[in-house]
């Protein structure tokens, strides 16, 4: 059969599928983002109906998920508030680091595995999935509450360590010396720096130039500045996340509005595809023999997280109800976690950290939107009571 022709069939089984399982998210009343995951499990290495043609195709499908998250997030807020929000939460994003870092540096010392290990699971337990957390927000109706600011500072500041931390671990994992690891992270945050100055100082013409009133033009020149910085971004070795979601903070206002609605379907296809991805990415067999461990792990993590959100939110002044929110909100890992991984791996660190961490991955990914959404009425009794 034609290559084409079988990419057809596989993609447009998967988006099926995925529409099908959405619509009994539905009905049940859950997210659907646990479903695609498992439907990734079942469509990958290991699975019952292995990919054969399209998952090339699937994993760019995945990166332009992630990009559109964030670049939707991004037009929620202006440059303004991002800058107070970082500027504010500086200390809450120390915290943040030293809780979630520990967690996977400790364990992967307790086992044995040696510090390069002990540094590459610092990175798996600590950065919180953007994408995951920007459905959660989306999806619950949590966008516009006042906790939301505050864990969008926090997923910034995390993109923005992750910034220095990708290229110091890179060092580390191939031997290189000190000179190039300190040149591979003035770059990454030469970048963020650029970028960031563009945003906040030049706005108004990028505004300008993406303007238009006609939609498939505002559209098309949209998507393309957003995938363009994205691009740049990662080539520099800064998250194409970060990119995106600057893009979008670079744009406010009736513009923003607009956008959001012409992006909204093309978001929603693409995010669905990078969960799909996600489970491809994991073998079945190999998350069993390491569950128990990647489910305490996991449960540790939670804890350390929920603790991170409630003492950020705390800082800002908000409730109780807000505080849960923010710490749930921030239980997610995903897209960083799984590359951390895969570099770990690749530069031949311990044989288990990949299966631990697809395992541990996996069960906040699915776990996390899945609690948000159980726990949503105790957490609107308790505004209540407030």
């Amino acid at each position: 059969m034609h290559h084409t022709a079988i990419l057809f069939l596989e993609f447009g089984a998967i988006v099926l599928a995925l529409g099908i399982l959405g619509a009994l998210a539905l009905r049940v009343g859950i997210s659907p983002i646990p479903l695609y995951l498992i439907a990734g499990l079942a469509f990958g290495t290991g699975g019952v109906l292995p990919l054969a043609t399209s998952d090339d195709f699937v994993g760019v499908g995945a990166e332009l998920g992630v990009v559109l998250l964030l670049l939707t997030l991004g037009l929620e807020y202006n440059a303004d508030e991002l800058v107070t929000s970082l500027t504010g939460n500086v200390r809450a994003g120390i915290v943040d680091l030293v809780l979630n870092a520990a967690p996977g540096a400790i364990c992967a010392l307790l086992l044995g595995w040696g510090p390069v290990a002990a540094v590459a699971m610092a990175g798996v337990t600590y950065a919180t999935s953007s994408g995951i957390t920007a459905k959660v927000l989306s999806d619950l109706g949590w966008i516009g509450n006042r906790e939301t600011p505050t864990v969008l500072s926090l997923l910034v500041f995390e993109d923005l360590t992750m910034a220095v931390y990708l290229p110091i671990l890179t060092t580390i994992l191939a031997g290189v010396g000190l000179a190039s690891g300190a040149v591979a992270v003035g770059v990454a945050l030469l970048t963020v720096s650029v970028v960031l100055v563009v945003a906040l100082k030049f706005g108004r013409f990028i505004e300008a130039f993406v303007s238009s009133p006609n939609n498939e033009v505002l559209l098309l020149k949209v998507v393309g500045l957003a995938l363009l910085v994205a691009g740049l971004a990662q080539q520099l070795n800064v998250s194409a996340a970060v990119g995106a979601f600057l893009v979008g903070i670079a744009l406010s206002g009736e513009l923003a509005e607009d956008a959001q609605a012409l992006l909204a379907p093309l978001r929603d296809l693409f995010a669905a595809v990078f969960f799909v991805f996600f489970g491809l990415q994991t073998d079945p067999a190999k998350i069993l023999p390491v569950a128990g461990l990647a489910a305490l792990l996991a449960l540790v993590s939670m804890i350390t997280k929920l603790l991170t959100g409630a003492y950020a939110a705390r800082r800002a002044g908000i409730g109780k109800a807000g505080q849960a929110r923010a710490g749930i909100a921030l239980i997610p890992r995903g897209e960083f976690n799984i590359v951390i991984a895969g570099l770990a791996v690749g530069a031949g660190a311990h044989p288990d950290l990949g299966a631990l961490a697809a395992a541990y991955v996996l069960i906040l990914a699915a776990f996390g939107p899945l609690a948000a959404k159980l726990v949503q009425p105790l957490i609107t009794s308790i505004a209540k009571r407030s």
